[in-house]
């Protein structure tokens, strides 16, 4: 017990940067953990995705707990040896397969929603403080303990409040859109009318959005988060893998709420327009 409680201690006395380090993996990781989850289990619209590409629903078929497990593999490592590479990839990779949605035919708000995948590991590169100019450099660790000066610290507070407006926006969008999976979701907590949660759902969001990126305040980000966290976990069929899946949507607002926070390391607490 004297050893958890000690853990525990040491945890509370990190720097927000060194806070938002770890929230920004353990998110990364569950994006991809999630997401590649949905490949070993051969998730049917996968095929959708696999046949802009050219790719037929048998060989899809077979492609999808690879890519699963590779997707598993890459989320695990990025939690025990975060190395630059493999966020580099992550942030590439998450803006690859929000991508395939719309240009699967499904609403471009499906790509903007999904922000999160790719935004997480993205500023968990920027926090790192530098970008390799050596190959070499990418394949060494991120470490978690190094000094962040005040401007790298605007950049990560930009791509945090860019990432959670786009995330907050494309949600309510497709709430606007009455997306069926998002009315189903209404139907089975009850209610009657679920064309109307989703416009009211949709609208609130949109202005969550807004807020996020005009002026960030730790109360709002917070009840965000819990809004965020908590609907998600009702989403129709595979709720877990759904959840965890979101990880960087959930991320990327606590990990701005910790640096609203702030210490001596952190940005000013200024929202986007004012910071430019």
């Amino acid at each position: 017990m004297a050893g958890i409680a000690k853990k525990f201690t040491s945890m509370l006395r990190l720097t927000t940067a060194q806070k938002m380090h770890h929230v920004l993996r353990i998110a990364t990781a569950m994006c991809f953990i999630g997401h590649g989850a949905f490949g070993i289990i051969t998730k049917p619209i996968w095929c959708n995705y696999f046949a802009v590409f050219g790719i037929g629903h048998d060989m899809a078929y077979r492609l999808m707990p690879v890519v699963g497990t590779i997707d598993i593999l890459l989320g695990i490592v990025i939690i025990f040896y975060p190395l630059r590479a493999i966020a580099g990839w992550l942030v590439i990779w998450g803006i690859i397969t929000a991508s395939l949605r719309p240009l699967s035919g499904e609403p471009f708000a499906e790509m903007v929603e999904r922000a999160g995948n790719f935004g997480a590991p993205l500023a968990l590169l920027l926090l790192s403080g530098h970008m390799p100019k050596r190959i070499a450099g990418w394949f060494r660790p991120i470490n978690p303990n190094v000094s962040i000066n005040p401007q790298v610290m605007q950049q990560v507070t930009l791509c945090l409040q860019v990432v959670v407006f786009l995330l907050l926006l494309g949600h309510g969008w497709l709430n606007l859109l009455e997306k069926k999976a998002l009315l189903s979701q209404y139907s089975g907590l009850g209610f009657s009318q679920p064309a109307t949660v989703a416009r009211v759902a949709g609208l609130f969001e949109i202005f969550a959005a807004c807020t996020v990126l005009l002026l960030p305040a730790r109360p709002v980000l917070m009840f965000f988060f819990i809004w965020k966290a908590g609907t998600e976990l009702f989403y129709p069929h595979w709720e877990l893998f759904e959840w965890v899946e979101r990880g960087g949507s959930y991320g990327t607002i606590l990990a701005l709420w910790f640096l609203v926070k702030g210490d001596a390391e952190a940005a000013p607490k200024q929202g986007l327009l004012q910071a430019h």
